[in-house]
């Protein structure tokens, strides 16, 4: 369902995304948001960590593509070291 409403932009930047809204999505303060801008749209987009069984599948499919890869714990590490010096 699509809920339509107005709001204004405050001489700071600060948009207030309505109670009705919030509401209805769960929003409360601190809730972060990935801000789209086009050509004459913005969106916000809710974002939120990954739930631990969804992080651990993460990493599950990563060890299993670097198992492919014939990667080595050695060969990650000298990797991760590398991009750090190059900072």
């Amino acid at each position: 369902m699509v809920e339509l409403a107005t709001t204004k932009m405050s001489s700071k930047g600060q948009v207030v995304i309505p109670e009705d809204i919030r509401k209805r999505m769960g929003l409360e303060a601190g809730s972060q948001f990935i801000v789209v801008a086009g050509e004459d749209a913005v969106i916000l987009k809710t974002i939120s960590p990954p739930s631990m069984a969804e992080f651990e599948d993460l990493i599950r499919k990563a060890r299993r593509q670097a198992r492919k890869a014939r990667m080595t714990r050695s060969d990650i590490k000298e990797t991760i070291a590398d991009v750090r010096r190059r900072r």
